[in-house]
């Protein structure tokens, strides 16, 4: 069941209104209905692996909660549930991230093989789920926090089941810890005009970014890149632009879809995007793109990688066989850039995200590592770092690098993104921006116009929240007519004569949820 369509639109409604009719008591229970009927209009199969995912790790987490409840009467003892502990919690995610691994990558290793030996080993064919990453994400996280003791397993097996699957956020996240998500979710409320007026204008911006600017520019996007595209560096190039702003649309409209449906019931979603574009190095940027990834990576990859035992003896060795910086941050450094190979690796099973994650945690690993030249070279050079130059020049180079690496992902394939990196530079083609070939890929001179306004609309509005923050308490200055009109009746017209009626509009599916 896509977001964008009718289906959603009226479930969402309906469980709105039920959810404040019923009983306080059972209102999640509107929710996990929801929730089941979200999944079950795309697919029962699909269903059925939320299903075990959820069973699997809740009864885990039960098994950890007797563990942590034992109070150990020496050392031997506590060393002896530590380790039983440990296993438990390694086989929960061997299963988990094994089904995972079966559904997204099976079919790639066999490409990997030698064709006698591939060419035997049978594929597999799984109706995968929507979200798969982000659930399972999510599961594994609830089990290793209460591994750690961090708190209590939920005893109620439904209760944790809404957690794992609540229907807004299983498009493309967030990816919500326990302690902050399922205590919102079994939450009593009354209904609050509010948090109902702030969740439809979060949502209906979510809904001008995807429909109005991310759909309208996938229609160039989808006629340029492509195997053997028949058109100049310069075209690609923009193909590419368009990408970029497809991507950042789609994706932060969705969040803001996600956290507009959630508020509506009194939920508040953790913050999963904050303005990238505005980042000042690469680092900063995918801080700001997906942060519960980020974050998620951080806590359950980078940590246990950093302060491991391996890691530990290369930061020894580093710091014998290396001066100066080199030595002290190789191991953070090398774990870092086995991070974003992981992350890389999470967008899909295919060479080019591989490459994604070689490029991004290269440029990164890169930029840790010559961090102290780059300090001597902006003293020689008589760089201010505080300047409005400098800073300008920070995020122009961010995107730049963030572009280069769009390449990557929207390429069919790996090679093809080589291929067209060449052309860009050295085939461009230029007049092709200006003969009128532009107007032949699908968008009319009107859609153009439509969707560079859009940009401009969505920059300001973004510019406005990195500088002043929040813009709602400014239109709380304003008339409430005026509010109601730039924050209801204005951007519902918008979507409708701009988006959803427009000639030959076909709904994109979000390009986060075959994550």
């Amino acid at each position: 069941m896509a977001f964008t369509s009718a289906s959603f639109i009226v479930l969402t409604i309906a469980s709105v209104l039920l959810y404040y009719i019923v009983p306080k008591k059972a209102q999640w229970c509107i929710l996990l209905l929801a929730s089941a009927a979200f999944y079950m209009a795309g697919s029962v199969k699909a269903f059925a692996w939320v299903i075990l995912v959820s069973g699997m790790t809740w009864v885990t987490g039960l098994i950890l909660g007797r563990y942590n409840a034992i109070k150990p009467a020496d050392k031997a003892q506590k060393a002896q549930i530590q380790h039983k502990k440990k296993q438990i919690a390694i086989i929960c995610a061997v299963c988990c991230f094994g089904l995972l691994y079966a559904m997204k990558y099976w079919n790639f290793t066999l490409e990997l093989l030698p064709s006698a030996l591939g060419n035997h080993i049978p594929r597999w064919d799984f109706v995968v789920p929507l979200g798969l990453s982000f659930f399972i994400f999510q599961s594994m996280s609830y089990v290793i926090d209460v591994y750690r003791g961090k708190y209590a397993p939920e005893r109620n097996p439904l209760r944790y089941g809404l957690f794992v699957s609540f229907f807004p956020q299983m498009v493309q996240g967030p990816i919500s810890r326990f302690d902050q998500l399922a205590p919102q979710l079994t939450a009593e409320r009354k209904l609050c005009w509010d948090d109902l007026q702030i969740g439809i204008q979060l949502a209906l911006w979510g809904y001008f970014k995807k429909i109005v600017i991310a759909d309208r520019a996938a229609v160039l996007v989808n006629n340029v890149i492509m195997e053997n595209c028949p058109y100049g560096g310069a075209v690609i190039a923009l193909g590419i632009l368009f990408y970029c702003i497809q991507l950042y649309c789609d994706f932060s409209g969705g969040i803001d879809i996600t956290r507009g449906v959630a508020r509506m019931f009194g939920i508040d979603m953790t913050l999963n995007f904050r303005r990238p574009l505005f980042s000042t190095s690469l680092t900063d940027y995918w801080r700001r793109w997906h942060i519960t990834l980020g974050a998620w990576m951080r806590d359950y990859v980078f940590y246990p990688l950093a302060f491991s035992k391996p890691f530990g003896k290369l930061g020894k060795w580093a710091r014998k066989h290396f001066k100066g910086m080199m030595g002290k941050i190789c191991a953070t450094s090398t774990a870092t850039f086995i991070v974003y190979l992981i992350i890389g690796i999470w967008h899909g099973a295919n060479w080019r995200y591989v490459a994604f994650g070689f490029w991004n945690g290269g440029i990164i690993t890169l930029s840790l590592l010559l961090a102290p030249q780059f300090l001597v070279w902006k003293e020689k050079l008589h760089i201010n770092d505080k300047s409005l130059g400098w800073h300008i020049f920070q995020v122009v180079r961010t995107n730049i690098l963030v572009f280069f690496g769009r390449y990557i992902t929207r390429a069919p394939r790996f090679l093809t993104a080589v291929w067209m990196v060449k052309e860009t530079f050295l085939h461009p083609n230029l007049p092709d921006l200006w003969n009128g070939t532009l107007l032949s890929l699908g968008l009319t001179g009107w859609d153009l116009a439509v969707l560079w306004i859009g940009v401009a609309i969505m920059l300001a509005a973004e510019w406005y929240q990195e500088k002043q923050g929040p813009i709602r308490p400014m239109l709380e200055t304003k008339p409430a007519w005026f509010q109601w009109f730039t924050t209801m009746v204005l951007p519902l017209a918008i979507l409708f004569c701009l988006g959803v009626l427009r000639a030959d509009y076909i709904p994109e599916g979000f390009i986060y949820q075959q994550f």
